[in-house]
Parts: structure tokens; C-alpha cells; sequence
């Protein structure tokens, strides 16, 4: 029987994947009831294309008489495909349901957009085929449309053109552990193959096909539709955890039809057998791909939470601020003294500036009191255990103190390493640290980094490493020798095993791109490459700006995504400012003076004047007196371990 010659078909189908190939090359037909007959059909132009399906010749028609909309479902389709006489129902199934249906529940079904049912998808065929060829209806009009449209611009950025155009290559999302699917990326390759919409089709309703992934650029997955071979002339790029991309067998199970592109629909007379053959052993996305992208999108912190973050014009302090919004793990904090909610810090819910309510006071931290006395209304704080986890040390031994030296990214100018001081010892392995030669004499401009963070390094670090040093400011004997500067100021360097020498296999390469934070702006995220790679140290170049712009990131850092992270997200992007410059310079130029000095300054306006001033605001002002000082209270850690990553010990 029919039934079972279906059944046998299916159980040879090795993938199981191509049941939704059926409505497409399948040689099927609609029934019709023995009380209604088929009306004779004008012949179609000999001259039109058509496709043969197994023996079954299918006519494209051109005009509009011969077309059809089902009255039950609201498919439009080849009239002459149509069931039953008066050609009003795509498919028996769409008759039976019109009939034991009144009138009105039948255009209530219609505006609804309500599909047909699953009885209807198996009977429902020869319709489908016949939607493949509706194409040529519209094909003359939109090739006359095509010659006399002018071509239009994409505006904004596009990675995949700025990656194709310069041959780049991306940092792979298995970099961003913190970044969606990080830790669950899995063989996503190239050859990979997907089930994507067709998109060189016309037909009225959105059918799928099959396509390998050609390049990977972090997210973003440059596609080309199966059967083109070495054809690149329709590759397109695409985000592949967004919701269009589905693994091979998906449109099987959801009942899509998989229809060849246009351009080469007559190139295999037997599409479904050219699929298997092509798919055999090929890889696709697991099928649960979706539902871990979504899940891996869920973000534990919510608007109103608590929390305590750094003060951005006191750096040595914290305040209390509200998480305003959540953007793929970002948050917008706003200071809760804030009224207007304007003043605002942009951070990773894992970045280590912030902390639960409470913190300062535990470890003996800085922290402004808020004038306000109590919650707001819906204001809670978040639970601790939201927030990113320090390593554990041990205090009770040898271990940092007050007045050594060391080597530090300065986080008022993250481009340089500094000479810098350990200027308080904190419980729980918190250091404040001051950069010589610049400091505040209260202290105000002192930062607090954890013993293990990868911003500090032991005395030599730079010099065995190759990277320039940063002298106190003032110091006049250059070449600075740390040798020499220890004597002089009788200091003592802090010992090299305590300091975090871990260094993951992060995957990084010189010259991988990225979208990376500007942190001297934290709410921009920039398209970037890593130029340097120092172990675990990368230096991140941001694309059309010059490298006193650079930063120094540590390759675990939450403000580091891959490619596709913005567009996936939905935050803006900041693209290559190589457009940027010429309008902020010119803003430059006609505001002030024509120094030479001058060109760079649009740049520093945007990324770095707001925080140079905070850094002169810092040694002009005084703390504050609702300041307070915690006493510091005692820690049982274990300690980390040291390593032989230093190969240089302290003079």
C-alpha cells in the first residue's frame, strides 16, 4: 500500500532528517472526493522552466490566474494543484475541516495565523509542491526590479564584511568562558552543516535549506547553501546561536518544507537523494543547540539588586548602586544618591568592582556612606553568592605588606605598567595600591586589587617580558633600574612567589579580533585585536585609534567577548573609528587652537578626558567624611601555590 511503501521510504532514510524534503520531491498528489471531479486546465507556455520530481512533470504558471488562496488555512498555491473542483482548499484535510467548521471559525483561524493541522501536513503534498513553483509568478517582476534599483548601502558596521575584505580571523568563543556558550561550544566547525532560511526564493510563505559553514568568526558563521559547491556568489554571514539557524533535522520535525535555492533549482533532478549523499557523515548542531544558547542567556542578577561597586571619581572607595538594567551579563549600575539616574558605572557581573552589600566593611575597604537611610521601595540586596569567587590565600605566613614594591596596570590609564606601592594590606588577600610618583597625599587615588588579580606583577616582570615600564613621575634616572630605585628609596620588593602565576591555555593568538570594553569608558564596547599576547597578559589594539589607546587585559577578563557577542546581545557596537576620528578631530580643530597637539584630543574626549580630570579632581580633593574605615578581620585561607612562571627573582 501507499502507507506502507511511505514507512519503508522513511526507515531507509538513514538521517531520519529529510522527512520535511518530502513536501518537495516526494511523488504524491491530493485526493479527491468521489462527488467532485478535476476541471480541465489550460495547457502552460512550453517555454517555462519546470522541475521533475520521480516521473512527475511540475509546470511553473505565470500570471495571476493561476494562482489560488485556500480558503481554510490561507495558502496561496498553483490553482491547478488546488483540491476539489472549485479549487478552494489546498488539501483534503483543509475541505474536511472547512466542512465540519462554520464560516467564522475558518477566518478566525485565518487572522490568527493558526497553522494547519498535523493531519493536514501529511495529505497536504502536491500544494507544496506546487508552492515551490509559485516563484515564477513574481521572478519577471523582480529581475525588472533588480535592473532598475540602484544599489543600496549597508549602513553601520558589518564584521563579516570587515573580516572578508581584510582576511581576518576571529578569537573562537571557546576564548570567553564568561560569553554565552562559552563553556559548551562544542566541535562547531567549518563543514558543519545547518538548516537556515532560503532566502533566494519567492515563494509566499518562509521555507528553509540546507547550508555549511564555510568560515567561523567568533558567533558569526559565513554560510553557503548546499549544492552551490565552489560557488560563492550567495555566501552570506549570519549569528549562529540566533533563531533562524537550526540543526539539519529540525525542519523534518517542525514540519518546514526544504526547498533549493532558485538560482540552482534545475541542477539535480533527485534533490533529496543529492542531500543524503551530501549529509552522509556530515556534522550538525546538537539538537538541543537552541535551548542551550537560551539558557546559557539567563543572567542571575536583576533590576533593583544592591550592590556595592567602586566610586568612579574615588577610585579607593566603594558606593552603593542599583543594577538599572542586564545586557548579555552587563550591567548598568546607577549610584543610588543618583536622582536624576544618570550617574551611572557600566560593568560584567563578574568583574571584580563589584561586590555584595557589606563587603567593604568585612575586609576593611573604603566606603562612602549613602544619604539615603534606607531602601527604596522593590530595592533588595543581591545574594553573595552571585558574585564572582576570589581565590583563596593564606595571610598567617609570609605575605604582602605595607611599603613593597611591585609592578601594576595603572586603571587611570590602562596602557601602562607601572612602579607602584602596596600601600594597605586588607583581609582576604585585598591589597590598596598606590602607582609612585602620582599619588594623592590622603590616599584618594589608591586602588584595591586582589593578591592573585593578573594586574599586578612581581619587580623585573616588564624587563624580562620586553614591555616598557612606567617610571614615578619625576624620577630623572632614566634608564630606570629597579635596582637602583630599591636603594634609593630603601624599599624592599614584594617576594615573587606570592603572586598569581597561573597561566590557562586561553587560545588567544596575535591578531585575532574581538569586542572588547573601552574601560576608560565602560559603557562602549569596540571592535578590537589582541596584539600582544604576555602569558596570560593580552594587549588589546581598538581598530582606527592610535596605540596610546591600547590596553593591557587580562585573557580571563569579563570585558573581552567574541565576535557576534554585540549583535547577539542587542549592544551597540562600536565599529573602527577611522570615520570616527575625522569628525571628532574636526570638532577638535574648530573648538580650540591648531596645536598638533590637537589631533589626538577628540579621542581622549571621548575614552580618556572624563577620567584624566578624575585623576586631577583625585589629588585636588579630599575624601569625603562620610568615609569609613572597617577594621580588617582575620583570615584562615589556604594558600594558592606558587609556580615557576617568574624566571627572574627581585634584586
Amino acid at each position: 500500500t501507499e502507507h506502507s511503501s511511505q514507512s519503508e521510504r522513511k526507515r531507509r532514510d538513514s538521517f531520519g532528517m529529510f522527512d520535511g524534503y518530502d513536501s518537495c520531491s516526494e511523488d504524491t498528489s491530493s485526493s479527491s472526493s468521489s462527488e467532485e471531479s478535476e476541471e480541465e486546465v489550460a495547457p502552460l507556455p512550453s517555454n517555462l522552466p519546470i522541475i521533475k520530481n520521480n516521473g512527475q512533470v511540475y509546470t511553473y504558471p505565470d500570471g495571476k490566474s493561476g494562482m489560488a488562496t485556500c480558503e481554510m488555512c490561507g495558502m496561496v498555491g498553483v490553482r491547478d494543484a488546488f483540491y476539489s473542483k472549485t479549487k478552494r482548499f489546498c488539501s483534503v484535510s483543509c475541505s474536511r475541516s472547512y466542512s465540519s467548521n462554520s464560516k467564522k471559525a475558518s477566518i478566525l483561524a485565518r487572522l490568527q495565523g493558526k497553522p494547519p493541522t498535523k493531519k493536514a501536513k501529511v495529505l497536504q503534498k502536491q500544494p507544496l509542491v506546487a508552492k515551490l513553483a509559485a516563484y515564477a509568478q513574481y521572478q519577471a517582476t523582480l529581475q525588472n526590479q533588480a535592473k532598475t534599483k540602484a544599489a543600496v548601502s549597508m549602513e553601520g558596521f558589518s564584521w563579516g564584511n570587515y573580516i572578508n575584505s581584510n582576511s581576518f580571523i576571529a578569537a573562537p568563543v571557546t576564548c570567553f568562558k564568561h560569553a554565552p556558550m562559552g563553556t559548551c561550544w562544542g566541535d562547531i566547525s567549518e563543514n558543519v552543516r545547518v538548516e537556515v532560511p532560503n532566502t533566494d526564493c519567492s515563494l509566499p510563505t518562509k521555507v528553509f535549506w540546507i547550508a555549511g559553514i564555510v568560515k567561523l568568526a567568533g558567533y558569526n558563521a559565513l554560510l553557503r547553501y548546499e549544492g552551490f559547491e565552489n560557488d560563492s556568489g550567495l555566501d552570506f554571514w549570519c549569528n549562529i546561536c540566533g533563531s533562524d539557524i537550526h540543526p539539519v533535522g529540525w525542519c523534518a520535525a517542525s514540519g518546514k518544507p526544504l526547498v533549493p535555492p532558485r538560482t540552482i533549482q534545475h541542477k539535480y533532478t533527485n534533490w533529496k537523494a543529492f542531500l543524503v549523499k551530501r549529509l552522509t557523515g556530515a556534522k550538525t548542531l546538537p539538537p538541543d543547540f537552541s535551548q542551550k544558547v537560551s539558557e546559557s542567556m539567563q543572567y542571575p542578577f536583576k533590576p533593583c539588586m544592591r550592590v556595592e561597586v567602586v566610586d568612579k571619581r574615588h577610585l579607593c572607595r566603594t558606593r552603593v548602586a542599583v543594577v538599572e538594567s542586564v545586557i548579555g551579563g552587563r550591567l548598568r549600575l546607577v549610584y543610588e544618591e543618583s536622582e536624576d539616574r544618570t550617574d551611572d558605572f557600566w560593568c560584567h557581573m563578574h568583574s571584580p568592582l563589584i561586590h555584595h552589600i557589606g563587603w567593604s566593611r568585612s575586609i576593611g575597604h573604603r566606603f562612602k556612606r549613602s544619604d539615603i537611610t534606607k531602601k527604596q521601595d522593590g530595592h533588595f540586596d543581591t545574594p553573595p553568592h552571585l558574585f564572582a569567587k576570589v581565590k583563596e590565600v593564606d595571610q598567617s605566613g609570609e605575605w604582602f605588606k605595607e611599603g613593597m614594591k611591585l609592578e601594576a596596570i595603572d586603571p587611570l590609564n590602562l596602557s601602562t605598567i607601572c612602579v607602584a606601592t602596596i600601600r594597605k594590606v586588607l583581609a582576604d588577600g585585598f591589597l590598596m595600591i598606590g602607582i609612585d610618583g602620582s599619588e594623592a597625599a590622603d590616599g584618594s587615588d589608591w586602588f584595591c586589587y586582589h593578591a592573585t588579580s593578573p594586574s599586578i606583577f612581581p619587580v623585573g616582570f616588564c624587563e624580562i617580558n620586553m614591555i616598557e615600564l612606567t617610571p614615578p613621575r619625576g624620577y630623572t634616572k632614566l634608564p630606570f633600574k629597579w635596582f637602583d630605585y630599591l636603594r634609593e628609596t630603601g624599599s624592599i620588593a614584594a617576594p615573587v612567589k606570592l603572586f598569581n602565576k597561573d597561566v590557562p591555555n586561553h587560545g588567544f593568538r596575535v591578531g585575532m579580533k574581538l569586542e572588547a570594553v573601552d574601560l576608560m569608558e565602560p559603557r562602549l564596547i569596540c571592535v578590537a585585536t589582541v596584539t600582544r599576547i604576555i602569558h596570560r597578559l593580552l594587549r588589546i589594539h581598538f581598530d582606527g585609534w592610535e596605540e596610546e589607546y591600547d590596553q593591557w587585559v587580562d585573557c580571563e577578563s569579563p570585558d573581552l567577548y567574541p565576535v557576534g557577542w554585540c549583535q547577539l546581545t542587542g549592544y551597540q557596537l562600536q565599529p573602527p573609528a577611522s570615520q570616527c576620528k575625522l569628525v571628532y578631530r574636526k570638532a577638535s580643530r574648530e573648538s580650540q587652537s591648531g596645536s598638533s597637539k590637537q589631533k589626538k584630543k577628540a579621542k581622549s574626549q571621548q575614552y580618556k578626558g572624563h577620567k584624566k580630570m578624575t585623576t586631577l579632581q583625585l589629588k585636588e580633593e579630599l575624601i569625603d567624611g562620610e568615609d569609613y574605615n572597617f577594621l580588617q578581620g582575620a583570615s584562615d585561607q589556604e594558600s594558592n601555590g606558587s609556580a615557576n612562571f617568574y624566571i627572574k627573582q627581585e634584586p
